[in-house]
Parts: C-alpha cells; structure tokens; sequence
C-alpha cells in the first residue's frame, strides 16, 4: 500500500493548478482510489483498495470557512489556479472565504468535487487525461 510520503513526493512535483492531473496520475499509479482533502486545516485523508486509508498531518493553523459560498467567484479563483495564474496558498485562502469546506478527487471516475461547509455540492469537474 501506498505512505503519505510516496504522496508527499508526488505532491512537491506541483506547482499550481496546472499540474494537478500530472499529480492525479502519480496517485492513481500509487495506488490511491480516492481522497478528500479539507481546506480548514490541509489535511488529507486517502483511500486505497480494501478500506486502506491513511490521513496526511494538518499543514497549517485552522482557519475559518465562511458560512455562504458564491460559486462565480470559486469558478473564477478555480479557473485562475487551474492556468498557473496562483500558487496553492492563495488557492487555499480564496477557497475558505468563498465557503468551500473540502473537495474530494474520485480517480477512477476522474472527477473533483468540491463541497460547502453543509455537504452541498458546489462545483464537479473532470480531471483532464
């Protein structure tokens, strides 16, 4: 089975938003079925066949996710991120005021979705190839 740190390794490879199916891709190799990561402290809980999971630490001091979400501005911050246009952290920041809780990445379904603080769904994409 697979260690945060071969996820860790595969993570530093990341550089913006443009990377994530690259690092979509190292998972998938690893062996990771899936993932949810929370934006109110960073960490990860990845799953594995056979009800494998393990959770990556906290990666910073928990912060406060707003209580509304306004999809247009997650979109645009989402879409800003995607292109290379911010780094992860202010990724991370804008995604907390705009109310998003967490995403989860589904890899055989080649999806990411990302939920509000209520477990509303906000926005699912398709991971490219």
């Amino acid at each position: 089975m697979f260690t945060v740190e071969q996820i860790h390794a595969a993570h530093s490879k990341v550089r913006s938003g443009a990377d994530f199916p690259a690092y979509i891709r190292d998972l998938k190799k690893l062996g990771v079925t899936s993932y949810e990561t929370f934006i109110s402290d960073g960490h990860t809980d990845y799953y594995g066949v056979d009800d494998y999971k393990i959770s990556s630490p906290a990666k910073y001091v928990v912060m406060a996710i707003a209580d509304d979400y306004d999809k247009d501005q997650f979109v645009a911050n989402l879409k800003a991120h995607q292109q290379g246009k911010t780094d992860y952290a202010t990724f991370i920041k804008d995604s907390a005021a705009g109310g998003v809780e967490k995403w989860v990445v589904v890899m055989d379904k080649m999806t990411c979705t990302y939920f509000d603080k209520t477990g509303k769904e906000i926005l699912a994409e398709l991971i490219p190839g």
